[in-house]
């Protein structure tokens, strides 16, 4: 007998009506592609959707490990093997500090700002100092105070530095000396650095790798006569330190001594804006 047009049957529910269909069925699908139930009818795919959400998550939350760090976290995860082989207690000790190491020398992507005339911060870290101070001589940028910006990196900063501006690279110095706290004034003339002068047109910014208290090794990527760009990972500092930035005179620095920056990212200076007045800021 003649099914009416448009109504409804279970037959017409459960059997596929023509070979794509049967195509479909035959391979565990229902009319729609999706996964079929016992019952012919279409089940929820969510269930394989699952597993590759989980796996981009895991993707975005591990922050890619700077291939300096690789040589120490070898080492520190073959001294935990080791010790742990002996006494239980330090194998949980050492996988702590491993992890640490590996958190230490994290190298996160930063989003910066390319806007010409931008100056942004070298380090990750809180601004320590801000005022007028003679660059250090081996720059060659002159007897006469500069505007110096100060960057301070504890132990659980990430380290690696970057360009303050894009351009040249004129100069790259470095300087043996001690392993005073950081933070101390003192630092910037007798402790361990390494300077650069990057160039840019008429614009010459001086930036600082100083090494700290625990800090025994700076590393520059650079030489002289190379070009880098705003942001370009440039050095790396180990284990505590701080960065000073030296900006052209006239220019007034858009941060304030306590202020939390990132390499990359946070604005020092703009060249182009109005030097008349300091940032007014507050705290809470």
């Amino acid at each position: 007998m003649a099914r009416a047009p448009g109504r409804w049957s279970r037959h017409s529910r459960t059997h596929p009506r023509n070979l794509a269909e049967r195509i479909d069925f035959a391979r565990g699908s229902g009319a729609n592609g999706a996964p079929a139930g016992p019952s012919g009818r279409p089940c929820c795919t969510n269930d394989r959707k699952a597993p590759m959400s989980l796996a981009d998550t895991i993707s975005k939350t591990l922050v890619p490990i700077h291939r300096e760090g690789w040589p120490f976290i070898a080492i520190a995860g073959a001294a935990t093997l080791i010790l742990g082989w002996f006494f239980d207690p330090l194998f949980w000790i050492g996988l702590f500090l491993t992890g640490w190491v590996c958190y230490f020398f994290r190298d996160p992507a930063r989003v910066t700002p390319v806007v010409e005339g931008l100056v942004i911060s070298p380090a990750d870290g809180t601004v320590s100092q801000v005022g007028m101070a003679r660059p250090p001589v081996e720059l060659a940028l002159g007897d006469e105070p500069m505007m110096r910006v100060c960057v301070f990196m504890n132990v659980f900063n990430c380290h690696v530095n970057r360009a303050p501006i894009g351009g040249r690279v004129v100069r790259v110095a470095y300087k043996a000396g001690k392993f005073l706290n950081a933070d101390l004034d003192k630092a910037s003339e007798d402790n361990e650095r390494n300077g650069l002068v990057i160039e840019n047109g008429d614009v010459k910014i001086g930036v600082v790798q100083i090494a700290g208290l625990v800090a025994r090794r700076i590393v520059c990527f650079v030489r002289e006569g190379e070009n880098v760009g705003m942001g370009e990972r440039f050095g790396l500092i180990r284990f505590g330190s701080r960065l000073d930035v030296y900006l052209p005179e006239g220019i007034v620095p858009r941060v304030a001594v306590g202020q939390t920056m990132i390499a990359g990212e946070s604005i020092i200076a703009d060249l182009r804006g109005d030097q008349t007045a300091a940032p007014v800021t507050r705290v809470g």
